[in-house]
């Protein structure tokens, strides 16, 4: 079950506000998933990005949460970037915002943060990585480049069944505003907002 503050927020997203423009650019990824509940195969979800410390790993934990939300059945999702870092704090922050109880292990550059969604239900592991570190799918798996850079990196993505581009302004460029907790939790509930409109369009 959905800890009540995350449901609360989820429920609260309006996506009648997203532009005709970025529902088409949502559509590919409904159409791979709807294939895979149709034939009953595994969905596997890559979100990529350069650094993967911010856009795809934001992706990554609101899609797992909204695929439970909407009761989508083996669903797994991942992200990685074209180098690693470290998960950026304020990500944390926002997600902690909208209801989500995190964890982190400190004791490392690149620690490891445990981001629970629901009672019962095994975390979502938030660290950086590469795309194609040995945690991620190798085969049959959407990859959705969350960043225009990743997309010019990675002109190939090795066992990727599909390859789409899905940008999100990158919240770094408020890094050094009094503007930063604001402009984070705003890419955090914009692609949470669109990630919604995906999942609740599988039939």
């Amino acid at each position: 079950m959905l800890f009540n503050n995350l449901q609360t927020e989820i429920k609260s997203l309006n996506i009648n506000s997203i532009s005709i423009k970025r529902q088409n650019l949502l559509k590919p990824l409904i159409d791979f998933i709807q294939y895979k509940v149709d034939t009953e195969q595994t969905i596997k979800l890559n979100f990529i990005c350069t650094h993967n410390s911010r856009r795809s790993l934001l992706s990554q934990v609101w899609a797992q949460t909204l695929g439970y939300y909407y009761n989508i059945k083996n669903l797994f999702c991942y992200s990685g970037g074209t180098e690693s870092t470290a998960l950026f704090p304020a990500i944390a922050k926002a997600l902690e915002a909208s209801g989500f109880k995190i964890d982190s292990q400190k004791h490392s550059n690149n620690p490891l943060y445990t981001i629970e969604f629901a009672v019962n239900e095994i975390p979502v592991k938030g660290f950086s990585k590469s795309y194609d570190h040995s945690e991620n799918p190798k085969t049959s798996f959407a990859a959705i480049l969350t960043c225009s850079q990743a997309d010019k990196d990675c002109p190939y993505i090795p066992g990727a069944e599909l390859r789409i581009q899905l940008p999100f302004e990158d919240p770094k460029a408020f890094d050094n505003t009094l503007q930063k907790a604001r402009k984070y939790r705003e890419r955090s509930l914009q692609i949470a907002t669109e990630l919604k409109y995906v999942f609740s369009n599988i039939k």
